[in-house]
């Protein structure tokens, strides 16, 4: 390896897995596997908690044959906000299956005794659950599948059930599933989809289950941008080395995990990771500052032409909209964990969202808006409605929302595609028509009915006139 990248020391081939990951994308590339490649490096007696990934999406395949070509080796870039860049070769990743050429591999690897944590990022909309309800859905096509065909999974659902009917009959004993998501409570979210399924796919597995696997929240934390073509070419030039699949990140990271594990768990307290009772005040500031704010910049700055977040965040309108949002619309909501400094943590997020070196893509933040309402910013604006706050920056947001979905084209009379795969048909239809009061009731904003609020809605139909009239820039201009 070149000597711009820092290599780990540990002897690899002694490293076996004592984890098995659904969801290898960059995020957890940089974060669970870099906190455990830390481990190992620091704990040589720590090597029973290696890391097996499990890719079951046919999309899986071009990240799976550059990790597989490499032996799940690869170099993770962490970005300094002072400039300076630091390379890592990662290790920790000691197994690798992808479910649609090898799913037996996945499922006897949940049934290895000596597996003892099953970890996830399967994204906040790969909880199958109802936004209005929050029941798991189990009409949807693909949980049908597995439900009828339970040793042909096509699900983290399915493979996690069929994997632990194996578990089982090996005698191999309980186990942990740990969810990395972005989610409020997202331990207490995969417990009830997962046991959902369960429930309806095999009630001897549901009623095991309930008393062998525990299901920690956690709050997990650190800007990681997708790796484009064009970003592994520079990558590659800047570490001197030919990886086919590494990844960027930013010098930040946090991890906090409830210690409720049923059969034990790495030393990542030796690495950073903070160990607690009750995440909930954790996830409440990074979802409502952190993400809720990402989601605020991301429209607007997308619809004024930018394309890098760093980029928008040099622009002194973009950053006074973002601080205004954080101290007067969600402070007053956030109660700051035990041993944080509220004024400090949002003074490192204007800091983060302006790395230049990690310089993250606005359209990541765009993507999938209809996940990110319901979580990030639609809890705190029902409290704001409620409180009769002031409610100008949110309704910019969803006339800026509403005009990136139905309209196709940025203030400089640039043409983009929208990826929201989770939007409905329904939904579909109420955007494409030219009724702006019912988009306020599509799919992600269920949970309040925002129509029935006159404060909110006299404002929001004057900033989607506004915008469509001046574009999102001028608008923000009057707004400020």
């Amino acid at each position: 390896m070149n000597k711009n990248v820092n290599t780990f020391t540990y002897n690899r081939k002694v490293v076996t897995p004592g984890i098995i990951h659904f969801g290898v994308g960059n995020f957890h590339r940089a974060h669970l596997e870099y906190m455990t490649n830390l481990l190992l490096e620091h704990h040589h007696d720590q090597c029973h908690w290696g890391i097996c990934g499990a890719m079951i999406l046919p999309q899986d395949e071009r990240l799976y044959t550059a990790l597989k070509n490499q032996d799940g080796e690869y170099t993770l870039t962490v970005c300094g906000r002072d400039g300076r860049d630091q390379a890592w070769l990662i290790g920790s990743l000691v197994e690798l299956h992808w479910g649609i050429k090898d799913p037996e591999g996945i499922l006897n690897k949940i049934a290895d005794p000596a597996v003892k944590i099953i970890t996830m990022t399967i994204t906040e909309g790969g909880y199958n659950q109802d936004r209005q309800t929050g029941e798991f859905k189990l009409d949807d096509d693909m949980v049908k599948h597995d439900l009828q065909d339970p040793e042909h999974p096509v699900t983290a659902f399915g493979y996690v059930a069929e994997g632990l009917r194996r578990r089982i009959s090996a005698d191999a004993g309980p186990i942990t599933i740990l969810s990395c998501d972005n989610l409020q409570h997202n331990g207490d979210t995969a417990r009830r989809s997962f046991t959902t399924f369960f429930k309806a796919q095999d009630k001897a597995l549901y009623e095991w289950v309930e008393k062998n696997v525990t299901f920690p929240n956690s709050m997990v934390d650190r800007i990681t941008p997708a790796t484009k073509p064009e970003d592994i070419k520079r990558l590659n030039e800047r570490n001197g080395t030919n990886d086919q699949c590494p990844v960027y990140t930013e010098d930040f990271i946090q991890w906090v995990v409830e210690d409720n594990f049923a059969a034990g768990r790495p030393r990542w307290e030796d690495v950073g990771v903070q160990f607690t009772d009750d995440v909930t005040a954790f996830e409440n500031m990074k979802l409502s500052l952190l993400n809720a704010s990402h989601t605020l910049l991301s429209y607007p700055s997308f619809l004024s032409g930018y394309r890098k977040v760093d980029h928008a965040m040099a622009d002194p309108r973009i950053v006074k909209f973002v601080r205004t949002f954080m101290d007067k619309d969600i402070t007053p909501y956030v109660p700051a964990p035990k041993d944080t400094d509220l004024e400090l943590y949002k003074k490192t997020l204007i800091e983060r969202f302006a790395n230049k070196t990690v310089s993250d893509q606005i359209a990541r933040l765009c993507f999938d808006g209809a996940s990110k309402f319901p979580v990030y910013v639609m809890p705190n604006l029902e409290k704001m409605v409620r409180d009769g706050k002031d409610l100008t920056r949110v309704t910019y947001l969803f006339a800026a929302y509403r005009h990136y979905l139905k309209y196709h084209t940025d203030d400089k009379g640039q043409d983009f595609k929208v990826d929201d795969p989770w939007l409905t048909a329904d939904d579909w239809k109420v955007i494409n028509s030219d009724d702006a009061v019912a988009f306020l009731h599509i799919s992600p904003f269920q949970s309040t009915d925002l129509r029935q609020s006159q404060a909110f809605v006299k404002q929001y139909l004057g900033y989607v006139e506004a915008i469509k009239a001046n574009g999102a820039m001028k608008t923000l201009e009057g707004l400020l």
